[in-house]
C-alpha cells in the first residue's frame, strides 16, 4: 500500500474526498449558489464538511467551486478545505477531471455531493469499509425508496449481487428498469489510479453535452473492473435539494433531530416543530423551551434555564436559572446564572449580563456590561455602559452614547439610583451611591454619595389655568 504523502496525510491510510459544489442550482430559481442555502443554521456545503471532516483531514477535502466561486470560498474557507476551481461546468465527470493533480497522490477517493446535507460522517465511513473490504474500483452509496422518480437507478449484475452493471438515469430507463427501487446517491469511492485511467474515456454523448460520472460505473464494468454497491441504512440521508420545497423539507428534517438529540439529554421542548433550533446550540437538562422559540448560532443554554415563547436567541450564553421573557431578541450576548429578562427586551451584541440582573419590558441594552442585581425595569436605553452592582435604572432611562459623530461611555457606579427618564450625556460618569433626580440631564461627572438634579425650577402660577378658560369662553 502506497504511503506517498498527500495534504500532510498518509495516502495509503485514508482516502482523498472531493465534494462537488461548483453547480449553478438553477432549479432553485434563486440567484444564491445552490450549496450556499441555509439548512439547520449552516450552508448546505457546510453540513457535508462538517461530516467529511470526521473522516479525514481539511487538508485532504477537496471541494470543487465553479458558478460564484468566490462566495463559496469565502463562505467555507474557516474549515480549512482545500478549492478546486472548475471554469467551465461540463458535469460531474469533468469536475473530477479538474481535480486529477490534487487526488493523484491518494490511494483512494470519495466523492460526496455538496448538496446532501443529512449524510453522516457513519455512512462516509461505511461506504470507504466496504470500499476496502470489496478491494473494488469503484462502490456507489445507494439508497432504496419506494418513490424513485427523478432518482437514477443502480443495475445491479443480479439479483441480490454485491456488482454493478451500470447507473442508469431518469430519462434513459426503460419501462422495467423504472420499477426498480434502488437509486444512485451521487455518492462514491473510487480507487485512484483505476479512475484516473479511464476518466478521459467519458463521453459527452447526452443532451447537456456534459461528462457524468455516472458512467464510469459501465465503464469499469466493461473493463473487467469491480463496481459493487451499498445501501445507506436511511434513505433520506442521501437526499438533496432541487427546489425550495425540497429544501425546507431538509431544514424540518435537520431540526427534528437537533430537537431530538436534546430531548433526549434532559431538555423540556414544548411543540417542537414550531421551534427553530440550530444544531450547534447545546443546552443542559432541565431547562424548559416553549413554542416558537428560536435558538440560533452557537448559542449555549445552561441547567434550570426557562425561555418563553416567541424569543429569538442567536450566539448567545446563557446561564442558569434563567429566565428570558416572551418575545425577547438576544444577540451575540451573556447572560448570567439567575437573570430574569422582559418581556419584549432587546440585547444588542457585546452585553454582559451579569448574575441576579432584571432586565424588564423595552429595555434595550447595547455594548453594556450590568454587574450583579441591576435593575432596569421599563422602557430604557443602555449603550455603552458599564453599570455596578445593585443599581436601578427607573423608567425610560437614556444613556445618550453618540454625538453624531462618535460613540462614548456612561459609568455608573454600584448602589446607583437613576429616575425616571433621566438622560445621561456621555462620556459622564456616577459614583457609587449617587441618587439623581427623575427627569434630570446629567451632562457632568457626579461624586459618589451624591444627589444630582438637571432640570429646571418647577413654577406654579396658581388660578391661571381657571383664568384662561374663562377668557376662551368670553371670546366665543
Amino acid at each position: 500500500m502506497s504511503k506517498e504523502r498527500n495534504g500532510g496525510r498518509e495516502a495509503g491510510v485514508k482516502p482523498a474526498v472531493v465534494i462537488m459544489a461548483a453547480g449553478k442550482g438553477t432549479r432553485l430559481k434563486t440567484r444564491r449558489p445552490k450549496v450556499l442555502h441555509e439548512v439547520g443554521g449552516k450552508p448546505l456545503l457546510s453540513h457535508v464538511i462538517a461530516a467529511a471532516s470526521k473522516i479525514v483531514a481539511p487538508a485532504d477535502i477537496f471541494v470543487v467551486v465553479g458558478h460564484e466561486a468566490e462566495k463559496v470560498r469565502t463562505a467555507v474557507a474557516a474549515s480549512g478545505v482545500q478549492f478546486v476551481e472548475q471554469p467551465e461546468q461540463r458535469g460531474t465527470g469533468h469536475a473530477i477531471q479538474c481535480t486529477r493533480a490534487e487526488i493523484a497522490g491518494y490511494e483512494n477517493v470519495v466523492v460526496l455531493s455538496g448538496d446532501v446535507p443529512l449524510i453522516k460522517a457513519e455512512t462516509i465511513e461505511q461506504l470507504w469499509r466496504k470500499h476496502q473490504e470489496e478491494s473494488a474500483a469503484m462502490t456507489i452509496l445507494t439508497a432504496a425508496m419506494e418513490n424513485a422518480t427523478g432518482y437514477g437507478r443502480v443495475l445491479r449484475k443480479s439479483a441480490g449481487a454485491q456488482e454493478v452493471e451500470a447507473i442508469v438515469e431518469e430519462k434513459a430507463l426503460t419501462a422495467g428498469q423504472k420499477q426498480i427501487k434502488e437509486i444512485n446517491s451521487g455518492i462514491y469511492a473510487f480507487k485512484t489510479a483505476t479512475l484516473l485511467e479511464h476518466l478521459d474515456k467519458l463521453a459527452s454523448t447526452n443532451l447537456h453535452d456534459e461528462l457524468y460520472l455516472t458512467d464510469m460505473a459501465a465503464l469499469l464494468f466493461a473493463a473487467g473492473e469491480r463496481v459493487v454497491a451499498v445501501q445507506a441504512t436511511e434513505a433520506a440521508e442521501v437526499l438533496g435539494a432541487n427546489t425550495i420545497t425540497e429544501l425546507v423539507a431538509l431544514d424540518a428534517t435537520l431540526r427534528a433531530r437537533t430537537a431530538a438529540r436534546l430531548m433526549a439529554a434532559g431538555v423540556t421542548i414544548f411543540r417542537p416543530e414550531t421551534c427553530m433550533i440550530d444544531g450547534e446550540v447545546e443546552i443542559e437538562a432541565d431547562t424548559v423551551i416553549e413554542p416558537y422559540v428560536q435558538l440560533l448560532g452557537h448559542t449555549r443554554v445552561g441547567t434550570d434555564t426557562r425561555i418563553r415563547s416567541y424569543s429569538v436567541i442567536e450566539n448567545c450564553t446563557v446561564g442558569n436559572r434563567v429566565i428570558i421573557r416572551q418575545s425577547c431578541v438576544l444577540a451575540d450576548s451573556s447572560i448570567a446564572d439567575g437573570a430574569d429578562i422582559g418581556p419584549f427586551a432587546r440585547m444588542r451584541p457585546g452585553c454582559e449580563i451579569g448574575e441576579d440582573v432584571h432586565i424588564g419590558n423595552f429595555v434595550e441594552v447595547k455594548k453594556s456590561k450590568l454587574h450583579k442585581g441591576v435593575k432596569a425595569g421599563h422602557l430604557a436605553y443602555l449603550g455603552d455602559a458599564e453599570i455596578g452592582a445593585k443599581s436601578n435604572i427607573g423608567a425610560g432611562v437614556i444613556t445618550c452614547n453618540y454625538d453624531g459623530e462618535k460613540k462614548h461611555a456612561t459609568r455608573i457606579g454600584e448602589g446607583v439610583f437613576v429616575g425616571s427618564d433621566s438622560t445621561l450625556v456621555a462620556p459622564v460618569g456616577i459614583g457609587d451611591g449617587a441618587y439623581i433626580g427623575a427627569g434630570s440631564c446629567i451632562t457632568k461627572d457626579v461624586p459618589a454619595g451624591a444627589l444630582a438634579v438637571g432640570r429646571a425650577r418647577q413654577v406654579t402660577k396658581e388660578g391661571w389655568s381657571t383664568a384662561r378658560r374663562a377668557r376662551s369662553k368670553k371670546q366665543d
